[in-house]
């Protein structure tokens, strides 16, 4: 065996170490990521979750999320939007990743491709612009659901934009979102993703001296009505989807506050 050979040998074994070795960090980490998700919570405030109908809750660094199986995609993710959080850095966009975190196997991000619908995020990725793990988490496949792009592109991003006006505002909310998955629903892929018919975005803001809630629920399609115009009670919404919001609260509260559907002291200015 000549020295090329011995050369070209010593190289591949180099360069199949270095692959090793990067395998077993990437493990490693999806590894710390499922024990994360079973039972570390960070920035999520738990008191404010709601309660799962799957009894799958996951727990990621930056939001938490209740996956529906037979739907393939969170029937809600939760997290809280401080003043804080708000930021205008642009990290590069990652490409989508199948949540490991998820027991029973999150959706591919492939039934996607060509099915005419956006990967639509639920906890949105503007809203973790704090730090690139945050931001880069919200592409993960268990936090997005099927959506149609002017819906998506359009009064569903005029409602984000509008949540982090009121993040700023009143020093922070505490968000609920996700598609109402019930009824006859379309499905896209090899996995039978569900498409929602609705979706809904429920927030309670907790520091501004005065505990309010406000709760929106959207047809999936576009429209050029007014915010205001898709407000309606949380209980409309814990009936829909057979969810309990904020059932830590204390129930005379809770019940006043779900019932309602003014949003007098939400300013839309």
């Amino acid at each position: 065996m000549n020295k090329k050979t011995i050369s070209s040998l010593i190289a591949i074994v180099i360069i199949l170490g270095v692959f090793g070795y990067e395998y077993f960090l990437k493990e490693e980490e999806s590894a710390q990521t499922i024990q994360q998700g079973q039972v570390v919570k960070t920035n999520t405030n738990e008191y404010f979750l709601p309660t799962s109908t799957t009894g799958q809750v996951v727990h990621h660094e930056s939001y938490s999320l209740s996956y529906s199986e037979p739907h393939e995609q969170a029937e809600w993710v939760a997290y809280e939007l401080k003043k804080s959080h708000l930021s205008n850095t642009n990290f590069k966009r990652p490409y989508f990743e199948i949540d490991k975190a998820v027991k029973t196997g999150a959706a591919h991000w492939r039934n996607y491709k060509k099915s005419g619908y956006d990967r639509g995020h639920l906890c949105p990725a503007g809203d973790r612009r704090y730090s690139q793990g945050a931001h880069d988490e919200t592409f993960l496949t268990s936090n997005i659901s099927p959506q149609e792009h002017k819906f998506n592109s359009g009064i569903w991003n005029t409602l984000e934009q509008k949540v982090r006006y009121w993040a700023s505002k009143y020093d922070g909310v505490f968000v609920v979102t996700g598609g109402v998955l019930k009824g006859n629903m379309a499905t896209i892929g090899e996995e039978d993703v569900s498409v929602p018919n609705q979706f809904y975005k429920v927030l309670i803001d907790a520091n501004s001296g005065k505990t309010k809630v406000i709760a929106f629920l959207m047809p999936h399609k576009d429209s050029n009505k007014p915010l205001y115009e898709f407000v309606v009670s949380v209980d409309e919404i814990e009936a829909l989807t057979g969810i309990d919001f904020f059932s830590e609260l204390d129930d005379t509260i809770e019940q006043q506050l779900e019932a309602s559907s003014s949003y007098k002291d939400w300013s839309f200015n």
